[in-house]
């Protein structure tokens, strides 16, 4: 059963039994990512590391040696 499938079985079992709809598949997708990118920082500034750019420094760090 795909996750459509589920979804319309969920909304007519909710419709029928008068409770609230489910959300839709995919809807909170986007609050997730900001909330797991917040998680991320946060945790980031508790070790001691910069909580932004850690990509790109780690990058510049290894062009530089290799540079060298």
């Amino acid at each position: 059963m795909s996750i459509t499938q589920q979804y319309l079985l969920d909304s007519y079992r909710a419709r029928v039994l008068g409770e609230p709809e489910p959300p839709a598949p995919g809807r909170h997708d986007a609050a997730l990512v900001r909330e797991l990118r917040d998680y991320r920082r946060f945790h980031a500034v508790v070790a001691g590391r910069p909580a932004r750019g850690r990509v790109r420094c780690a990058l510049r760090r290894w062009l530089r040696l290799r540079a060298v």
